[in-house]
């Protein structure tokens, strides 16, 4: 499994990559292995400003759909278009050309309680 050590994590299995005040945010290697075969990712969120935690899209995969919630409040900047034509793009490459969204960090005190790499392991070994 895949967990590279230069970004961010959430308990939900999303990782963050922060430059500046923006963050970009997709779902991890193992997030994306749980779910199975990624058919549509829906973001209907674009230019809205949503709390840290609260839902932004949805990951529908063959077996499931799951919410994906926002890792930093902020306001939902960009979505990756181009998951509308390749949403298995999230399976081949999470973090890479797999990425959903880019997010305008509202409150950088936030990204201290996101999980380093050490962390997000030991909670997906648990």
């Amino acid at each position: 499994m895949n967990i590279p050590a230069n970004l961010k994590y959430t308990k939900d299995h999303e990782w963050v990559s922060i430059e500046g005040d923006v963050a970009t945010v997709g779902i991890t290697d193992f997030a994306q292995g749980e779910l199975g075969d990624i058919v549509y990712v829906e973001v209907e969120t674009v230019d809205e400003t949503l709390d840290k935690d609260e839902v932004f899209g949805t990951v529908e995969a063959v077996k499931t759909v799951s919410d994906l919630f926002l890792p930093l409040s902020g306001e939902i900047i960009e979505f990756n278009e181009s998951l509308e034509d390749a949403p298995e793009t999230v399976n081949s490459d999470p973090y890479g050309d797999g990425w959903m969204i880019k997010v305008k960090i509202s409150d950088t005190s936030e990204v201290e309680e996101l999980l380093d790499d050490a962390g997000y392991k030991a909670l997906v070994d648990a």
